[in-house]
């Protein structure tokens, strides 16, 4: 006899990853061993692959029908995909797709969706009831505003001023939560439409999306917001999805790694004034024909 009993995330997961089936399609097993499963993000979030499309075979063949010919003197696929990334060849990676589930704060959703460059499908709180689940950052994750960049954090909040403004983020959260029940309760009275109830609800709430991009697209994203000047609540996704693209296509990602997230962009100037201090010239912020911000990031690559 059946339970009535609903699944849990864990069992639902379980009967997912057990359903195998035939297929003739081409799989990486580095990601076949991700499917469904959920990796925690933050206090309440998660990323989780549902599906995925092609690996770095799927980008070497799509490169030697474009190029033909001209890919004869890059002999193994890993060679291939390091050309194409160098040379910024992104049609091929485009021929990669996933699909992720996303569990995350409302607004660190907001700074993503400035992607767009992919599928999404949200959790409508027009329908649905959104859960008592807000992102409250730990204590060691407060801090400052920076006093050098207008979106950046500066020095950490310790002592009484972390306490303070963790119950600020924890009453306000509960507070809002608790008129957002009131205002669609049915008890007495037909209750707020939940299309307008969810505006009192604060940008801490968790929201869930399927996204769904090719990887051309993916490591743009990535390259951006797995930066370490990325802010942490969107970093630490980033990264943790940056872990599971290595295992999907470990050829693609090892060329990102090494060329976007490793690499430098260098301006024509910044590649002459190189070749001048290559030649033993002396080269200062006045002779190179850069403002002081050029000049200080250069500096930054070369020393």
């Amino acid at each position: 006899m059946a339970s009535d009993t609903p699944q849990t995330p864990e069992q639902e997961i379980a009967e997912m990853r057990a359903q195998a089936q035939p297929t003739l399609r081409a799989v990486a097993p580095g990601m076949e061993k991700h499917l469904y499963t959920i990796n925690p993000v933050l206090d309440h979030g998660f990323v989780r692959v549902i599906d995925y499309m092609g690996d770095d075979a799927a980008i070497t063949q799509s490169a030697r029908v474009s190029y033909g010919k001209g890919t004869k003197a890059v002999s193994n696929d890993e060679g291939l995909i390091r050309y194409l990334m160098r040379h910024w060849h992104s049609t091929p990676f485009e021929m990669c797709e996933v699909k992720f589930h996303v569990k995350l704060p409302v607004f660190v959703a907001r700074q993503w969706i400035r992607h767009r460059t992919a599928n999404v499908n949200e959790y409508s709180a027009r329908y649905s009831i959104l859960d008592r689940e807000f992102y409250i950052p730990r204590a060691e994750d407060l801090a400052a505003q920076s006093t050098t960049n207008n979106q950046g954090r500066g020095e950490a909040l310790t002592g009484e001023e972390a306490d303070r403004v963790l119950n600020y983020l924890k009453d306000d959260a509960m507070r809002a939560y608790d008129h957002y029940e009131d205002m669609i309760s049915q008890d007495g009275q037909q209750g707020l439409a939940r299309e307008l109830a969810r505006m009192n609800l604060p940008a801490n709430i968790y929201t869930q999306w399927y996204w769904k991009v090719d990887l051309h697209n993916l490591f743009h994203f990535l390259r951006l917001r797995a930066d370490a000047h990325a802010q942490y609540e969107i970093r630490v996704y980033a990264e943790e999805m940056c872990r599971l693209v290595k295992d999907w296509v470990p050829f693609a990602y090892g060329a990102f790694e090494d060329y976007r997230m490793g690499g430098a962009n260098l301006s024509g100037k910044a590649v002459e004034c190189l070749k001048r201090m290559l030649a033993g010239e002396e080269v200062t912020q006045e002779t190179s024909g850069m403002s002081k911000g050029e000049w200080r990031e250069f500096r930054g690559v070369v020393e």
